[in-house]
């Protein structure tokens, strides 16, 4: 492995980086005061990144994207951490899963998404299935040429925005080793479809402005064109093109926490107690010693993941150890960052409490933090019949 970066890639962090700090970061208090991003805000922000050529840099060049490799895009996504979440994701990364599309849906979905013209959200979750995804009750029926949907998902992030989703829903059972399970299918569902309903979803803590909806259907009936992949192989598909949501998550909160603690080492040099400056003391240096550490150890996991995945090399157990790490290690960083800030880090004149609220949601979505422990441990006993 190279752990130089590369011309191109220095200039992608250099780029992104810039774009972060002159585009994004003068709104993020308006956003946090509003709970949302303004629509010509969100206009204007794309244009820009359309502009710059890194609207779906995410999408291999075979579709019509940018066909960044993975351990690129996992920088491009450390600098995007950096941000609100809620003016990070206008940045525009397509759901990779739209790969999958397949005759009309090419133009009428994969397109306008690379040309930013169409907005998707992947509906997965529901309230009786998180973890277990397999045990959704959302579920759809065959009807001559049709499919029609019932049921609700919730916590399904960017639907306020979007203009389809993305949506796993059971179709039938299988028999497997470990006995019945339900089959999966995913389905393309239009915004305005009769008997599908985007509601307003729960207030959260962490980051503000990047909404959560709920989604109901409602003998929502769409043809069988509609079908994502295959019918019944919803799993597949998102095994396919999905897998690499989780080092997304990884690479974030390493941008996350990299902003956290260059503030907190900046106050640290600059605040004064007992006649020195409070980094001085070794209540307060070794804290930062620890922090660059954890933040290191974070990005090299994530990067020795990204290179697996560019290299075709199994990488699930590596994805799921960046992310583990990756996420706790961000909510280590922004705690300690508050602590050396004192009572001015729960302030809301300072970014610190902000960062602080936003780790919490990071070891939950994408995979809770015991998921990933589960597919660790998994992959280290079952090659021992364990």
């Amino acid at each position: 492995m190279d752990f130089g970066l590369s011309q191109e890639q220095q200039m992608v962090v250099d780029t992104v980086r810039d774009f972060v700090e002159k585009e994004l970061y003068p709104h993020e208090n308006t956003v946090e005061e509003l709970g949302y991003v303004p629509e010509e805000l969100t206009k204007e922000i794309r244009q820009k990144v359309l502009d710059l050529g890194f609207y779906a840099a995410n999408i291999p060049e075979e579709f019509g994207g940018g066909g960044l490799d993975y351990v690129t895009m996992s920088l491009l996504e450390r600098e995007l951490g950096r941000a609100s979440q809620a003016l990070s994701v206008i940045f525009g990364r397509p759901s990779n899963i739209l790969c999958g599309c397949k005759g009309e849906q090419v133009e009428k979905y994969l397109m306008p998404a690379i040309r930013g013209e169409k907005i998707d959200c992947i509906a997965m979750t529901e309230p009786d299935a998180g973890s277990d995804v397999r045990s959704m009750k959302a579920s759809a029926v065959k009807d001559g040429d049709d499919w029609v949907l019932n049921g609700t998902k919730h916590f399904i992030t960017h639907a306020d925005e979007a203009d389809f989703a993305i949506v796993f829903i059971a179709t039938g059972e299988e028999e497997t080793p470990r006995g019945k399970k339900k089959q999966i299918t995913c389905f393309l569902v239009d915004r305005g479809t009769p008997g599908f309903e985007i509601r307003e979803g729960y207030k959260c803590v962490s980051h503000r402005g990047y909404n959560n909806s709920i989604l109901n259907f409602d003998n929502c009936r769409i043809p069988a064109s509609q079908i994502l992949g295959e019918e019944g192989k919803g799993f597949d598909e998102a095994n396919t093109w999905l897998g690499a949501t989780r080092l997304t998550v990884a690479a974030m909160s390493v941008g996350r926490a990299q902003r956290c603690f260059d503030l907190a080492v900046n106050w640290a040099a600059e605040r004064k107690q007992f006649g020195q400056p409070i980094g001085k003391f070794q209540g307060v240096s070794f804290k930062l010693a620890d922090m660059a550490t954890d933040i290191q150890a974070a990005e090299y996991l994530t990067m020795g993941a990204a290179w697996k995945l560019d290299k075709d090399l199994p990488a699930d157990q590596d994805i799921a150890m960046a992310k583990v790490h990756a996420t706790e290690m961000l909510a280590r960083v922004t705690d300690e960052s508050l602590q050396i800030f004192g009572g001015m880090g729960l302030m809301t004149e300072l970014p610190i409490e902000r960062f602080w609220r936003d780790a919490r949601v990071e070891r939950i979505w994408d995979g809770t933090s015991e998921i990933q422990r589960h597919i660790i441990s998994r992959g280290l006993l079952r090659p021992l019949g364990a």
